[in-house]
């Protein structure tokens, strides 16, 4: 037997097992999520495979965070009465309107696969799931556990839907009226095994540090960790990052480039233009990779559009004094920033940018506090945050041209309140009158995880529960017949992806790496590896060695989220000057950790101008976190299968393309892979 022939046969094998799963599941007809056990894998809960071929150059994805059919129906029967419509919400996904005959509306089943990060590779079905594994679920295709951010049940990150549109070149954009460390904007710049790790102090204002609470210790930077929330989304580098959180950016790296600096200290070194005044927000007139939009316009989430009703228990004297909301004064709408003008100037913005003009953009809108006003059981709260998310819809509208826009309106969850015919005994309740129609509304929350009512009936701050029915998604433009029917949330993922032509399927993002490029670069006294083009991964491992192969340094490998966080298609730097001494030969290993591509780079330590040396001039930072181009010094090199096992994973690579296990297994019998 040649060599690599036995290892070759057995890698064969291997792939043909899963080669018969992804030619069903990835590729062409209709499929089911596998009842009785918890779909894991990426793409395993897809309901269905490929319908349709739109092909669109641009996708706007709106969220209503806890916008359940009975949050919609609430908000229409307040704001426009029983027998009528809203401008924006019930346009999307309705053949007669916008002349789209591609108009479709379905809906999604939401479930998770465990219930927090005790339950990190356990995978047990979890029928109600929470904003995190939801968001998890449409950035990445891969459901995963509650509170988890990005990543697998096993902890894995998972390549999300704006890291994967940035290596197509495609412009970017994450839009929300929370946090945007908050689970919903965080999944599509983030991975975390705690949706908590909001910053490298944790989730607080940089006055104290309780990271050891909110994040897993080996994801922090100082522990050989990826890093948190926010300093994630720095390195994801969207080109518009538009709501709340500016408090969080106060707080202080604890380590790497830009230790001791504040995170705003932080965005101001890596070029972002970072704003904190929502009347501003108009006059900015460019955003791209050169200078991005960092927008955050209130300490924490955004001021809602109403202020609070509260619900209480049973009291005949509500329906004789029936509640009508009011705007709130602090609601930022008022300054320019509500969630329709940051959407308005977000498409305004990557629509012109030379990424997006060209190729197009993919823009994330969420209309977050729908969800957490009613779990405050405050009905004229998630009322006005409903509105607010149609007319968001709306100005996306009166911008696109629909022929080349995917627009989809869907939710995370579905929520507690509901429409009830009277004041329910059990259950607290608001009972409010339509400005429109004068109807009566009575609104009944009965979820409350602890008991709600206080002494005279009122509310008390026990927090309203999801649900877990399936959700209502709507989508109008090219590809948007990928809707209809029962789907499942990781489907939206194939919808997004398929339709803006990104890479999907497992070997379609590691190939993506493919053309990962190493070198060593000397800028002043630091000798850096500089990678590049690590585009199918979010963190990569490496290792130092000497010619004999001893260890001289190498990255934590502790946990899933250990090891170096990669600044997404921009080059990312690894400092090497402290492990080298002066004329030694050294290689470097560096490994994706999502891809599993190596490179190897054989070179030597610093030495005199004389001696050979030759130092790198850098043309130019790339936002402030390395050199932008770089000279190879020594070898580069890829730890390649050998002749024989490339042509295989070609010859495996074509089959699969076509779906075809029967063209493998004919293959295999006249000894194709034994040449």
């Amino acid at each position: 037997m040649r060599p690599h022939t036995h290892h070759a046969r057995k890698a064969l094998l291997a792939a043909l097992t899963a080669g018969i799963t992804l030619s069903v599941g990835g590729f062409g007809t209709a499929m089911a999520a596998n009842v009785g056990s918890a779909p894991t894998e990426h793409g395993a809960a897809q309901r269905i495979a490929a319908i349709g071929n739109g092909q669109a150059k641009n996708v706007i994805l709106f969220i209503g965070d806890g916008m359940g059919d009975s949050e919609i129906t609430v908000a229409r029967d307040y704001l426009h009465g029983a027998a009528g419509s809203f401008e924006g919400l019930d346009t999307i996904g309705q053949p007669s309107k916008l002349n789209d005959t591609q108009a479709a509306t379905g809906q999604y089943t939401t479930y998770s696969v465990g219930d927090g990060i005790a339950d990190k590779g356990k995978a047990v079905i979890t029928p109600v799931t929470d904003s995190a594994a939801s968001g998890s679920g449409w950035a990445t295709g891969t459901k995963t556990y509650n509170n988890a951010i990005d990543v697998d049940t096993n902890g894995n990150p998972q390549m999300n839907l704006l890291e994967l549109a940035k290596a197509a070149g495609k412009a970017t954009g994450n839009v929300t009226t929370a946090e945007i460390q908050d689970a919903t904007p965080a999944v599509l710049g983030s991975h975390s095994t705690l949706r908590s790790c909001y910053g490298p102090q944790g989730k607080s204002d940089g006055s104290s540090d309780n990271s050891a609470k909110n994040c897993e210790a080996s994801q922090l930077l100082q522990n050989g960790g990826i890093g948190s929330i926010s300093e994630q989304l720095l390195q994801t580098r969207a080109d518009v990052t538009l709501g709340g959180g500016n408090k969080y950016f106060k707080q202080t790296a604890q380590a790497g480039t830009y230790q001791g600096k504040t995170l705003e200290e932080q965005a101001a070194a890596r070029g972002y233009n970072y704003i904190t005044d929502p009347t501003k927000l108009s006059s900015v007139t460019s955003a791209d990779q050169n200078t991005p939009l960092i927008g955050l316009f209130s300490s924490g989430n955004m001021p809602t559009q109403y202020l609070a009703s509260e619900a209480t228990a049973q009291n005949p004297s509500k329906d004789a004094q029936p509640v009508q909301c009011t705007t709130n004064p602090e609601w930022l709408g008022k300054s320019g920033a509500s969630l329709a003008d940051m959407t308005d100037s977000a498409i305004s913005l990557l629509s012109k940018n030379q990424q997006g003009s060209s190729n197009g953009y993919f823009l994330q809108v969420e209309g977050a506090s729908i969800d957490k006003q009613d779990h405050n059981a405050n009905a004229c709260g998630q009322i006005g945050e409903t509105d607010d998310l149609d007319k968001a819809i709306s100005a996306a509208l009166k911008k696109v041209d629909i022929s080349n826009t995917l627009i989809i309106v869907t939710a995370d969850h579905a929520h507690t309140s509901q429409i009830v015919e009277s004041q329910p005994a059990y259950a607290l309740s608001t009972v409010l009158k339509s400005p429109v129609d004068g109807s009566r509304i009575v609104v009944a929350y009965g979820t409350a995880d602890t008991d709600a009512k206080n002494d005279t009936g009122g509310y008390n701050g026990g927090s309203m529960s999801h649900t877990g029915t399936q959700l209502r998604i709507a989508a109008s433009g090219p590809g948007a017949q990928r809707v209809s029917g029962l789907t499942d949330q990781t489907d939206n993922f194939y919808t997004i992806a398929k339709t803006l032509g990104l890479a999907s399927s497992s070997q379609e993002i590691a190939a993506l790496s493919n053309d990962a490029k190493l070198a060593i670069a000397k800028d002043g006294q630091t000798i850096s590896a500089q990678l590049s083009a690590f585009n199918g991964d979010a963190s990569v491992s490496y290792q130092l060695t000497d010619p004999a192969g001893t260890s001289i340094a190498k990255s934590v490998s502790d946990s899933t989220v250990s090891g170096i966080r990669l600044n997404t298609t921009a080059i990312t730097p690894i400092d090497l000057s402290q492990h080298l001494e002066e004329g030694k030969s050294y290689i470097l290993t560096v490994k994706g950790l999502q891809s599993g591509v190596e490179k190897t780079i054989s070179f030597q330590g610093p030495a005199k101008a004389a001696s050979g040396y030759t130092p790198v001039t850098p043309s130019a930072k790339a936002d402030g976190h390395g050199i932008t181009s770089a000279d190879d010094i020594g070898t580069l090199g890829t730890r390649q299968l050998g002749r024989t096992g490339t042509a295989v994973v070609a010859i495996l690579l074509l089959m699969l393309a076509v779906g075809s296990a029967g063209g493998l297994l004919l293959a295999w019998r006249k000894g194709v892979f034994s040449k």
